[in-house]
């Protein structure tokens, strides 16, 4: 996984990817994404609507499905569809074997051991996260290549990411690439799905349960998209200015819960001194995001602990003047996610389409009686909510009536 460009030192290599993975979710590029997403959120609407105790496998496949169409163009039909499988296969081993897990991340040494001996378990995890990461990375854009035909007006017209990157690389179906650049092509798919994979899961749990345990916070974004949405259709992207309270309830998702919440890893350069602390070169720089004086700041956010939207209004509209968590949660400097555009976009729509059509309340015992579990994340680099169980009704049969109207 040697062209993983989150893993690659700063230089040419590092910054041909970043640069063409830019290129496809600048903010004046998303737009191009936002029919995909419509589509793909009303079949995650349907597939609650038929199956709300599959939430969790509902979201994966929601995401898998909606990356796989951007990227490469491959349309899913259902959850046993081949791509679907790989992509759910490939995001699971590699979760097995993130950073965090291994004793050999505390004594490096046991890196020369053979994979037999007790501690060394980690090589096997390794290996199979690189034959899925390369099963991956090959089989999606060999289809791409496949089904590849040149739009002559511009290379930014393709259908997709696969499709936008052969015709810039002037390629022609049938035509050898260079081994090199293709590596670089299909790097640049892949990281898309692996990137947001996880991260996605763990953030729309956290909505999930967030609205299971402040209903009263439901009933006011659920006013506002009944007064500016209406009842006779669903929540579309240009929504998004009028609705003042789903944009606060957004931002308080990603400051309330936070799949990353130590951060990715930096690395100092050069030699540096920060508040009289002096830092040498190549000193890694871990910041604690959910912490101490940034999104869990009980001065910027009073009661941080508690889940309040409204703390980012102020006489109506967003108040510019509380803490933004999306200058932190995405990170940093030149690592900052380059696909954050992409991510808020087709947040936003999900929260404000499933508060639309669902009520989302706390889970029921075997005697229909319901209970409480209260918020805790789990450890880890990749944080989860410990538990978000939960019960998902529609609201009215108009809302079921609207669902299957769609």
């Amino acid at each position: 996984m040697e062209y993983i460009f989150g893993f690659l030192p700063y230089g040419k290599l590092w910054r041909r990817q970043r640069r063409d993975f830019w290129h496809h979710f600048h903010p004046t590029i998303v737009p191009k994404y936002r029919s995909i997403e419509v589509v793909h959120t009303r079949v995650f609407l349907q597939r609650l609507l038929e199956s709300p105790s599959k939430l969790k496998a509902h979201i994966r496949y929601n995401f898998a499905t909606t990356m796989l169409q951007v990227i490469y163009d491959i349309k899913v039909q259902d959850e046993r569809d081949d791509y679907a499988v790989m992509v759910e296969d490939c995001v699971r081993i590699i979760s097995q074997a993130a950073p965090g897990q291994f004793l050999v991340e505390t004594l490096p040494f046991l890196r020369h051991v053979p994979a037999w001996v007790p501690g060394a378990g980690f090589q096997k995890a390794f290996a199979a996260a690189r034959a899925a990461y390369r099963e991956l990375q090959r089989r999606p854009f060999a289809e791409a290549k496949r089904s590849f035909v040149r739009d002559s007006r511009d290379p930014d017209m393709q259908s997709s990411i696969a499709g936008s990157l052969l015709a810039r690389s002037g390629y022609v179906p049938g035509a050898d690439i260079d081994p090199e650049e293709q590596k670089i092509m299909e790097n640049i798919c892949t990281i898309t799905i692996i990137g947001g994979s996880d991260t996605t899961f763990s953030m729309m749990q956290g909505v999930f349960k967030a609205l299971s345990l402040y209903p009263d916070v439901q009933k006011i974004a659920q006013a506002e998209l009944d007064a500016v949405v209406g009842p006779d259709r669903l929540p579309e992207h240009e929504d998004r200015d009028n609705l003042v309270y789903i944009n606060a309830l957004m931002k308080e998702i990603l400051r309330w819960h936070l799949p990353i919440p130590i951060g990715i890893p930096h690395k100092t350069m050069e030699d540096d001194d920060f508040r009289g602390y002096f830092l040498p070169a190549e000193t890694i720089i871990i910041v604690n995001v959910w912490y101490g004086d940034i999104l869990h700041d009980p001065v910027e956010y009073p009661q941080p602990d508690e889940f309040r939207p409204e703390r980012f209004i102020r006489d109506g509209q967003l108040n510019p003047d509380i803490r933004d968590p999306t200058q932190y949660l995405f990170g940093f400097g030149r690592r900052i996610c380059p696909g954050r555009h992409f991510a808020e976009d087709a947040l936003f729509l999900t929260i404000a389409s499933v508060l639309h059509v669902f009520n989302i309340g706390l889970p029921v015992d075997g005697d229909g009686r319901s209970y409480r579990i209260e918020y805790q994340q789990s450890d880890g680099m990749l944080s989860y909510p410990e538990d978000c169980e939960c019960t998902i009704r529609p609201r009215s049969a108009e809302a079921v009536k609207l669902l299957m109207n769609t």
